[in-house]
């Protein structure tokens, strides 16, 4: 029941990875010396041919040293697949590695590593099924893939059963409110089911700020300000880069007309994601109400053009407020 809950993506298309015969005949350049483009032809050709032990010693060892772009992206090609078909992972990632650096943006080296990812992904989780089934880490991994699948009810008691044999294991009272919040249709009290697995997670975990910043909102959501700001505090002091708690911060303190106060978070916010046009909105609406017009100013017309329309109707009559 395991491995047919992983999630497995499309068998890896060898075809895809062929390099083609009119490349593969493809001359090295001048540069290259003799015996490392024959040495190169005649791995790509075992590599065609299925002959992938013989193959990857002789593409591991050209690859480092052709300069044909043509030459070096067929061979990293040859090299994943024949890498994937010998069960040398290392190799896989080796492979990926060169191509990727080589040619960042090629559609086809793109799409071979997705595909080469998952492949190393789902036979690292055979791996785990088959001599760890009943390991944290293997109810985790299944529970992951329930809540891909939706299936809510399941994946709790994936994680109930990890705590049951870890209690005091970091992260799963976080999932456990994570997906408390992911269900359809939620019963009305399912904010405080959530807040009491955010409150256990920090108990074993006081380092987690994404269960400060979860905390954060639901206490926004109820318009609890004083929480909302110290939850969101600690978040931001956890992670300075954590840009949506500096705007949750910021957004809180301005409901609480704490606006000079507001402005440093929202700066942060601003600069970790500056084309937020709700960051830049807030930020002016700090600087509007701080005196600071100019400032404020230049970050409403920001927002406009970011936006190209009225801020919404809750937001209006707070630009350029007097």
């Amino acid at each position: 029941m395991f491995l047919q809950r992983i999630l497995v993506l499309t068998a890896f298309l060898c075809a895809i990875l062929l390099p083609s015969s009119s490349r593969a005949q493809t001359k090295s350049s001048g540069a290259s010396a003799p015996d490392t483009s024959q040495s190169l032809q005649k791995g790509l050709s075992l590599a065609k041919a299925g002959h992938c032990s013989e193959a990857l010693p002789l593409l591991k060892k050209s690859l480092a040293h052709v300069e044909d772009k043509s030459l070096k992206r067929d061979a990293g090609l040859a090299g994943v697949r024949c890498a994937l078909f010998a069960d040398q992972p290392e190799a896989v990632t080796e492979f990926l590695r060169s191509l990727n650096r080589d040619f960042p943006r090629d559609p086809e080296v793109l799409y071979v590593s997705v595909h080469a990812y998952s492949d190393l992904s789902t036979r690292a989780a055979q791996e785990l099924a088959r001599f760890a089934p009943d390991s944290y880490p293997a109810h985790e991994l299944n529970a992951e893939s329930l809540e891909l699948q939706g299936k809510w009810d399941d994946a709790a008691k994936e994680y109930q059963q990890i705590l049951k044999q870890n209690p005091d294991l970091p992260g799963i009272h976080f999932r456990m409110g994570r997906l408390l919040l992911s269900k359809p249709n939620p019963p009305a009290d399912v904010g405080a089911q959530a807040r009491k697995e955010f409150v256990q997670e920090l108990k074993i975990d006081s380092s987690n700020a994404e269960a400060e910043f979860i905390l954060g909102e639901l206490a926004r959501q109820e318009q609890q300000w004083d929480d909302a700001v110290k939850h969101f505090s600690r978040a931001t002091q956890l992670d300075a880069g954590f840009g949506d708690a500096q705007l949750g911060l910021g957004a809180s303190l301005i409901a609480t007309k704490q606006f000079a106060e507001a402005v440093p978070p929202l700066e942060a916010a601003v600069k970790l994601q500056p084309t937020n046009p709700v960051a830049h909105y807030n930020l002016a609406t700090a600087y509007s109400r701080s005196g600071r017009k100019a400032e404020a100013d230049k970050e409403f017309a920001i927002h406009r053009q970011m936006t190209q329309k009225e801020p919404p109707p809750e937001n209006k009559g707070q630009e350029n407020p007097n």
